[in-house]
């Protein structure tokens, strides 16, 4: 598939959406409401789609300076310069993830200069979920923040915890 033809198709899911109201926003205009949302969806699903083709420079254009990401990791805690760092061999390789917003949520402020997101993904590691601040820079909207999280159905919360019970209590030690 052509990226124009992806494009076009994730604009046309995008519009669906919000004739339906499964995107929403809050206090500002309605009719300003929904071209904010749909840029802020544009530039969220074309850094996705950034990071599914290697594209290190687009991808990190996306980011403001001073964006901290946060993955799933209790250890990934990274200002953008750090991620910067880590991403790089990933992307030389052509190893990098390929995240799709499958529902998302923004809401603005008062001023319509920061919004915050969720949303739903389908990753390779099955349905994580993507949350964060955006920042307007003009007419663009930037991240300041990203956080990454992997999501655990109920029933599998106690066969996670103890999978990952030795490796957080180490962590834990170590901020206690």
């Amino acid at each position: 598939m052509t990226s124009k033809k992806f494009l076009l198709i994730i604009i046309a899911i995008t519009s669906f959406f919000l004739s339906c109201g499964k995107q929403s926003g809050k206090n500002i205009n309605q009719d300003n409401q929904s071209g904010e949302i749909l840029k802020i969806g544009l530039m969220l699903d074309s850094f996705n789609i950034a990071a599914a083709r290697s594209d290190y420079d687009k991808y990190f254009a996306f980011m403001a300076e001073d964006a901290v990401f946060i993955g799933t990791d209790a250890t990934e805690y990274w200002t953008k310069s750090e991620f910067m760092k880590w991403a790089k061999p990933y992307f030389d390789k052509k190893k990098t993830w390929d995240f799709r917003s499958v529902e998302r949520h923004i809401y603005f402020d008062k001023q319509q200069d920061i919004a915050w997101f969720d949303e739903l993904l389908d990753t390779q590691m099955k349905i994580c979920r993507g949350s964060g601040i955006v920042t307007k820079a003009g007419e663009n909207w930037k991240i300041k923040q990203y956080v990454l999280s992997m999501t655990i159905p109920n029933s599998k919360t106690k066969d996670v915890v103890k999978l990952k019970a030795s490796e957080e209590d180490n962590i834990l030690e170590g901020k206690r």
